[in-house]
């Protein structure tokens, strides 16, 4: 654990090194790009959220500010991760070839940083929804037991991509629109309930659908999660991050060699 620890804390840091802000890109990174979505979707699209006490989607374009960002939280969680897993292993392969290192945990530390980024960005969201809303809810306490099956979830996608990139280096290029068409085939920019009937129970296939939903009702809307629903995915979660763990630990006989 110690190991792990002071890995994410040297992977934080080297990602701000020698730069004037340093750590505050942490912060500014994810407000950009909340300002960004804000305009093209709140103010020139005018998209507007259905809040749980309302019957029509009526409120200020920061209320949908606040509740956009919330989503976008997840989303970047999930993709920093999963982007960067199929070269984790090429970018350390010092550590495959000339030491004896347990390289099943890069994937951890990669999603241990990214934690990191949540917690700040949720820390802003949270003076934004207070600002916004005039409180936060209780049940934000709940934030980080909605949060947890989906760190199962990545580790398991991780394991499987940086285990793949290592002998198809095209993965890479593969992983990334697809990381982005997950983020607009989830419930980040729209509801559930704007789908046709019939497909609102697919949209639960996407891995981001249930902690987008399950994080937003926590943080924003003080509602309990689905239970039922988080139960079902925490149990996919589990059995994604054993079958990546086994397969990586499988495939990585053969690193040395490609690398």
């Amino acid at each position: 654990m110690g190991l792990i620890v002071s890995l994410i804390r040297r992977e934080i840091a080297g990602r701000y090194r020698g730069s004037v802000l340093g750590l505050l890109w942490s912060l500014l990174n994810p407000l950009f790009m909340l300002a960004v979505y804000t305009f093209v979707f709140g103010v020139v699209m005018k998209s507007r959220w259905t809040m749980p006490d309302q019957q029509s989607a009526t409120h200020s374009t920061g209320e949908f500010a606040v509740v956009l960002f919330c989503g976008l939280i997840v989303f970047q969680f999930f993709a920093e991760v999963v982007s960067l897993a199929p070269g984790l292993i090429v970018a350390n392969a010092n550590y495959v070839k000339k030491i004896v290192f347990p390289i099943q945990i890069l994937p951890v530390v990669s999603a241990g940083a990214a934690l990191f980024h949540a917690i700040v960005s949720l820390l802003v969201l949270l003076v934004f929804a207070y600002i916004v809303f005039d409180h936060v809810p209780l049940t934000v306490l709940l934030a980080p037991l909605v949060f947890a099956p989906l760190i199962v979830m990545v580790l398991g996608i991780a394991w499987l991509l940086a285990s793949i990139g290592v002998y198809f280096r095209d993965m890479s290029q593969i992983v990334a629109p697809l990381v982005t068409a997950t983020m607009f085939l989830s419930p980040v920019f729209f509801q559930r309930t704007s789908l046709p009937a019939w497909l609102q129970p697919w949209l639960s296939l996407n891995p981001l659908a249930i902690p987008v939903e399950s994080f937003r009702d926590v943080v924003i809307f003080g509602l309990s999660p689905d239970w039922i629903a988080l139960s079902y995915y925490s149990i996919v979660a589990i059995a994604v991050a054993f079958l990546g763990y086994q397969f990586f630990q499988k495939t990585r006989k053969g690193f040395a060699d490609v690398l």
